[in-house]
């Protein structure tokens, strides 16, 4: 699967951000919540992890969860419940263990049948999503750590992966909030960086998303406000789709609001 690749190349540029930064970065908090950088490599290793495990079956994918679920079940957050399995681990040597994982996992998935059901939290998934939220994930979360450190990320037409994750939720992004999917499902039009136009759905003038396809996987990936990119969106379905769009599985979720997400100007 060309997906597998993609997600290994997404961790790279993550890697190489990371490890060009001095060892306190570790420990900075970011925009998200108040994780800081251990948090947001303890989260992506846990579920990278979790990830290859359900590629072997349901057996392994249960035991590598068992406590997590219990720690879930108990109250923790989704950030605490990774604690136990992570058993201390940051800094420096989670980095080099989140590193490892990951070339583990984009080789497990490139051999794998992209049809093949894999378990996971929710429902059960095909390999290809799998392995594409990974991606996914993996670049949303990158994005506090880059704003963090004032860089902009240099991004490739692999965001395609995100961009059709997002517009294929669309239904999803109304039927968490509890709301009934409007039809039909607005026309998205967006630029990628190479400049390649990418289309979705049938074309209508009257309830259209046109824009960047980076600010676009921004938008649905909740890394940024609407209000705070150049996606334009007709009124009506399009426009309400922009302001709760949500990719990820899980409970209903606001993006972060209007001006609070933002890349941090770089010391000289």
């Amino acid at each position: 699967m060309q997906q597998a690749e993609d997600f290994r190349e997404e961790s790279s540029v993550l890697f190489a951000l990371l490890a060009e930064a001095p060892e306190d970065v570790f420990d900075s908090v970011t925009q998200f919540k108040n994780w800081t950088v251990n948090d947001v490599l303890g989260h992506l290793h846990f579920f990278n992890a979790a990830a290859e495990a359900a590629l072997k079956g349901p057996e392994a994918f249960e035991a590598m969860m068992a406590s997590a679920m219990a720690e879930l079940a108990g109250g923790a957050s989704i950030l605490e419940l990774q604690y136990p399995w992570l058993d201390g681990l940051r800094g420096p040597d989670l980095f080099r263990a989140w590193r490892a994982g990951v070339d583990r996992l984009a080789g497990a998935y490139l051999k794998a049948d992209p049809k093949a059901r894999v378990p996971w939290v929710g429902p059960d998934m095909s390999a290809l999503s799998a392995i594409t939220a990974r991606q996914m994930e993996t670049w949303a979360h990158g994005q506090e750590v880059f704003d963090l450190l004032g860089q902009a990320r240099p991004e490739t037409d692999r965001i395609r992966n995100i961009a059709h994750l997002g517009v294929a939720t669309f239904g999803w992004s109304f039927r968490v909030h509890g709301h009934s999917v409007p039809e039909p499902a607005p026309h998205v039009v967006l630029t990628a960086p190479s400049g390649e136009v990418w289309a979705w759905n049938t074309p209508q003038e009257g309830n259209r998303v046109e824009g960047s396809a980076v600010e676009f996987a921004q938008i649905v990936t909740q890394v940024r406000h609407w209000s705070d990119t150049q996606v334009k969106a007709t009124n009506g379905t399009a426009r309400q789709w922009m302001m709760q769009a949500q990719c990820f599985a899980g409970p209903p979720t606001a993006p972060p609001a209007p001006g609070t997400r933002f890349r941090l100007l770089q010391e000289s």
